[in-house]
């Protein structure tokens, strides 16, 4: 069988990497800055691609601007519901029916929405739009799979003034302490407020993400946090290997108890390791992706965005996707940021059928990863027995198409 796009459209799929902030609708992000007054480079779709949200970026920062941009816009309940919302709707158009939505609530807490509020505003979208798909009559009916979600609260690695009203006002009363350690303090505070919303409130707040510029920040900084994130049951996921080398990646799953990697582009790059205390760095990355592979550790792929941030990948036939498969690592593929990446899901599993010549067996492992390696909200056997009508239902579309 050949792998079509319009197979890849009507298959179950995942996104288990999907930033909230960098997948606004671009007319939304236009019509939400006029309300809130928020400045513009551009005030049309085609200005803002050009200026903004392109097909390729210099680097990282480049590809970050835009953020400033979105999350400037997302200060209120509605607009953060309204977000989640078409979020939703738009994975649900392209056949993705399960999504974790990963955010800082920190960037969008201010003097009207606690983070908590903050993370309830979105779960209201999110939640609008699952009812509204579920209560279609082939879902009813039993002929297709329910769409599902949960959400990750994102920490960040380091922030400065500027970022967000929450992190300049702690920045104010920590004046005088290490930035480190405000950092840190930061990051214990939503690991308590994420697990209050989901125990108090009951919103499917699933995980636990840190994020932000790897490189002088390390992943042990954050590591009470994520011990009490891992003490109340909170799944962990970590952006590792994006930007700094195996050590980092190591880290995350020893010091941070990580369940799955955001990235991880250069887990099988020896030449990244800096620490002088390991001398055959061959051997380490060949130990850490044993160790990797042992556990089912679960990396999240993101062909786009990583061909875009990272020049040393020319083309994505170099993006170390291969040495995963090859080592028959647990992977999924997921977009990043559908805006700022200017992708969808079944455009990341195009792309990766063509670049790396994917077989229909491995595609449909692949997939099912990432249904099976999800941070599901609901209890272990309703987990199974959604996972087993995805499996039915991406075998009644196989059978369509072969």
């Amino acid at each position: 069988m050949k792998i079509s796009r319009e197979f890849i459209e009507k298959i179950p799929k995942t996104d288990l990497h999907l930033h909230l902030d960098g997948s606004l609708r671009l007319p939304t992000l236009v019509e939400l800055a006029r309300e809130q007054g928020v400045e513009l480079p551009a005030w049309d779709e085609a200005g803002l691609r050009r200026l903004v949200f392109k097909n390729a970026y210099a680097d990282l920062p480049e590809y970050l601007k835009g953020f400033a941009y979105t999350t400037a816009v997302m200060q209120t309940p509605e607009a953060l519901e309204r977000v989640g919302y078409e979020l939703a709707v738009d994975n649900q158009a392209e056949g993705v029916r399960y999504i974790e939505v990963r955010f800082a609530p920190q960037l969008h807490q201010n003097a009207r929405m606690t983070s908590i509020g903050v993370m309830a505003a979105l779960d209201r979208g999110l939640a609008l739009a699952k009812s509204e798909f579920n209560a279609r009559s082939e879902v009813q009916g039993g002929d297709e799979p329910p769409f599902d979600y949960g959400i990750i609260a994102c920490a960040m690695r380091m922030f400065g003034k500027g970022f967000s009203a929450y992190f300049d006002s702690l920045l104010d009363v920590h004046a005088h302490s290490e930035r480190k350690w405000v950092f840190a303090l930061a990051s214990q505070e939503l690991v308590r407020a994420a697990v209050e919303a989901r125990d108090r409130l009951g919103l499917p707040i699933v995980g636990f993400d840190l994020a932000g510029a790897e490189a002088g920040y390390p992943a042990g900084d954050h590591a009470q946090a994520y011990a009490l994130a891992h003490k109340n049951f909170l799944k962990k996921t970590v952006h590792a290997g994006e930007a700094y080398g195996p050590e980092s990646i190591f880290q995350a799953i020893t010091d941070l108890h990580a369940d799955r990697l955001g990235h991880a582009v250069y887990l099988f790059d020896p030449h990244m390791i800096k620490s002088p205390d390991i001398r055959d760095k061959k051997a380490y990355v060949a130990n850490l992706v044993q160790f990797i592979a042992d556990r089912r550790i679960t990396i999240e792929v993101c062909l786009t965005s990583n061909l875009q941030t990272i020049p040393a990948i020319r083309n994505l036939s170099q993006h170390s996707f291969r040495h995963m498969r090859k080592a028959k690592l647990s992977a999924t593929f997921c977009t990043d940021n559908r805006t700022v990446s200017q992708t969808t899901v079944t455009d990341e599993i195009l792309k990766a059928v063509q670049a790396f010549h994917i077989t229909p067996k491995e595609l449909k492992n692949f997939v099912i990863y990432g249904f099976k390696r999800s941070f599901f909200p609901g209890t272990y056997f309703k987990k199974r027995e959604y996972v087993h009508q995805i499996i039915e239902y991406y075998e009644k579309i196989e059978k369509q198409f072969s």
